[in-house]
């Protein structure tokens, strides 16, 4: 495998990021996470993130186009549940602004809020009934920048908060292209400069990410101009072929039909990517995924996500998006904690005595990338049957091969030559498993990396695994 010494782009440390939102009666979620009796995060939950190592964590999603910020500050017996229209039930809001900080700063994430752009037009949501008000305003939103980052703000120090939260990251429209209930394009994007407009006077160092996809984004760009360095778009993804066996519980019946719908489902997203990057290349802009993940039809949104045959195809997903560093920005493959759904990455135990927190295939591939990585892209070529992308550390020292087996049922060989480079000595980081195999309650380290000490000149790659080979240079 012969891989460049010739550093294409610096890869973003953002592509490991995490998306939280409250889900109510669909995913216990951030209500999971939270440890109501002593007023504070679980600290298991805590614990599985700081393995997880997110780079940085979202809050939002569809929850944000009904969300008032101010009814989640302040002392929590001020505060105002919220229904949670979208996913059913009632949100307490003892999770807010304040708590979110709290938690990225305990697991050393960069925190992403998404500001409730007035409902992204979707007016069912704003005014559910007579006399409830949930329209989200630019003001709302620039008021919500103040009283993160402003250090006199008011309201913030009367909460006994004296310093500043400092979130720099902000998104503007979530999903507004995808409800035809919605606003259509030119009422999002007056909508988005309004917004842009507001957020950056309240703060003119924030670094806003606008919603871009459905084809919206060459307008958004010629919108914002230089005020906006981020385009976002979403993906959400089944296998991509006909008669999929992914659903409900048809993966058990015939595990290599299950094995190539899984191993086709990467396909999608280097498709979009590559629709999205067209579109805003002539404006210079990058590309923020701030939402991707398999959303299939079954028991849990599919038992089949708990499965190591997933955790491949999820590191396929992840190596496409190295191999796009050049212009992805911020990227993430998983919602990211909850005790339901199985496209979380972190499943934490309820009640919170019953096991350990532990994380998903996806979450598992996530953290052995995000790990074992290094700061510059370097092309490299493929072996047969195996995704690659390759690495290399700021110092020039060490070059890191991310891998995964598509085949089943054989092993492969890499030999790695690195161009006008001298190899001292090669260490994987594996995990290796039978695609068949599921994670859960009673068995949460199944799929726990192992080191592996390469002797000679060549590692052999297990079949349907996934390996980081760490290569130290002469």
């Amino acid at each position: 495998m012969k891989i460049s010494n010739s550093i294409r782009n610096t890869i973003s440390p953002y592509l490991f990021m995490q998306f939280m939102e409250p889900l109510s009666n669909a995913d216990a979620s951030v209500d999971a996470g939270w440890d109501y009796m002593n007023d504070r995060w679980q600290p298991k939950l805590v614990e599985i993130t700081k393995e997880l190592a997110p780079s940085m964590i979202r809050y939002g999603g569809c929850f944000a186009s009904y969300y008032h910020w101010k009814e989640a500050v302040g002392p929590k017996k001020e505060r105002t549940p919220i229904l949670n229209q979208c996913w059913d039930g009632i949100f307490s809001n003892y999770v807010g602004t304040c708590e979110v900080a709290d938690f990225c700063r305990q697991v050393g994430a960069e925190p992403l809020m998404v500001v409730n752009s007035e409902s992204d037009g979707r007016m069912h949501w704003a005014y559910p009934a007579d006399g409830i008000d949930r329209f989200g305003t630019a003001e709302e939103a620039a008021e919500w920048v103040a009283y993160c980052n402003d250090p006199e703000n008011a309201l913030r120090l009367s909460h006994g908060i004296k310093e500043p939260l400092n979130i720099k990251w902000w998104q503007i429209g979530n999903e507004t292209s995808y409800d035809s209930r919605g606003y259509d394009l030119p009422k999002a994007v007056d909508m988005t400069k309004r917004f842009t407009e507001a957020m950056l006077n309240a703060d003119p160092e924030l670094k806003l990410i606008v919603w871009g996809d459905d084809g919206w984004a060459p307008a958004m760009c010629e919108a914002v101009g230089d005020q906006v360095e981020l385009i976002a778009f979403h993906h959400h993804f089944d296998s991509g072929l006909p008669d999929s066996v992914l659903n409900d519980r048809d993966y058990r019946k015939d595990p290599d039909a299950t094995w190539r719908h899984f191993m086709n489902a990467c396909h999608s997203l280097r498709e979009k990517i590559d629709k999205v990057r067209a579109e805003v290349a002539p404006y210079g802009k990058k590309l923020a995924m701030t939402e991707g993940h398999f959303a299939i039809d079954g028991k849990y949104r599919c038992t089949a996500l708990s499965s190591w045959a997933c955790g491949v195809s999820y590191a396929r997903m992840l190596i496409i998006q190295e191999h796009a560093s050049d212009v992805l920005e911020i990227s993430t493959l998983a919602d990211f904690c909850g005790n339901n759904w199985q496209n979380n990455a972190v499943m934490i135990p309820t009640p919170a005595t019953r096991c350990d927190a532990y994380l998903q295939p996806v979450g598992q591939v996530m953290k052995l990338f995000r790990r074992h990585i290094g700061k510059y892209y370097l092309p490299c070529e493929n072996v047969e049957h195996v995704d690659s992308c390759a690495s290399i550390s700021e110092d020039g020292k060490t070059v890191y091969l991310h891998l995964a087996n598509t085949d089943n049922k054989n092993t492969a060989v890499i030999r790695p030559e690195i161009e006008g480079r001298v190899i001292a000595s090669m260490t994987a980081y594996e995990i290796a498993a039978d695609p068949a195999e599921e994670i859960g309650p009673m068995n949460v380290h199944v799929f726990d990396e192992r080191k592996v000490e390469v002797t000679g000149d060549a590692y052999t790659l297990p079949k349907a695994a996934v390996s980081v080979l760490e290569i130290k240079l002469k």
